[in-house]
């Protein structure tokens, strides 16, 4: 499916105001049980699922454009055109009473999201951007990140169990953590990756480390970190895909900085 500027602008009109109508069950769940286990200690709880089948079903009717979501699945993730959605970002947070969550929606295109946005109903908050376009924070376009270093930004990082021994261990994420700190004394942990990177497109983070995620985790904020100016990889320093199971966003230089603190650590198997 083809698509000019024009028409990418309208979708994310259209998906905003979808995700508006998703604000008032979300708003309203704060605090909502586990409904149903995932893997480790992850879960989701109803307003999770309440609001993917809301988000999905308008989106289907309004767009015609088919959509994966994180709780029920759908579209393939390299269709042509696909929505990529998370109905709540950072669910442990949500569901303990925390306003550290977020909803998220990218639309990619053959693999590469082309437009992203976030919404922090907690704090009013609403990132969108068309890639190739500036980045909008409630409505308001952001100019251009510019060029900065880890020692003089906040930096977003992933949570961590130290005795983990999955994808990366969690004794290679203190490794991690360890050596930010020599340069970095301002670090953050928010538990939520959607929302680290929509801080880092608006310089409200220099930049963040995702230890692990998901396409729904990230496709939103890799769009608005590329429409911002900023750079955005997995831990390798590979160019970020669909398939990234990790990202590191940042301004320019301050992804120099965090990619070579990141390699320094070495090879995560290493710490199994």
């Amino acid at each position: 499916m083809t698509l000019d500027e024009a028409d990418l602008d309208a979708l994310v009109s259209e998906a905003a105001t979808i995700l508006d109508e998703a604000v008032k069950p979300f708003l309203s769940g704060l605090g909502a049980d586990s409904a149903v286990k995932k893997k480790g200690d992850d879960f989701a709880t109803e307003v999770d699922l309440a609001i993917e089948r809301q988000v999905v079903d308008a989106l289907t009717a309004k767009t015609g454009i088919g959509v994966h979501g994180e709780e029920f699945g759908g579209a393939d993730v390299d269709s042509p055109l696909v929505w990529v959605l998370d109905p709540i970002d950072g669910t442990i947070n949500y569901a303990a009473g925390l306003p550290t969550a977020a909803i998220l929606l990218a639309l990619v295109r053959d693999g590469e999201p082309v437009a992203g946005l976030t919404w922090l109903p907690f704090t009013d908050q609403k990132f969108t951007a068309v890639v190739g376009k500036p980045l909008y924070v409630n409505g308001v376009p952001r100019p251009p990140l510019e060029r900065a270093a880890v020692a003089d930004c906040v930096i977003g990082t992933g949570t961590f169990d130290v005795d983990s021994r999955g994808r990366f261990p969690g004794r290679f994420r203190l490794a991690i953590v360890e050596r930010l700190s020599r340069k970095c004394s301002r670090m953050r942990m928010h538990g939520a990756i959607g929302l680290d990177l929509a801080y880092t497109a608006a310089g409200i983070l220099g930049g963040a480390i995702a230890f692990g995620g998901h396409v729904w985790d990230h496709a939103a904020g890799v769009a608005l970190v590329r429409a911002a100016g900023g750079v955005v990889t997995d831990l390798a320093g590979e160019q970020w895909t669909v398939e990234s199971k990790s990202a590191l966003a940042g301004a320019p230089g301050v992804h120099e900085e965090l990619l070579d603190i990141v390699l320094s650590a070495g090879d995560p198997d290493d710490y199994r």
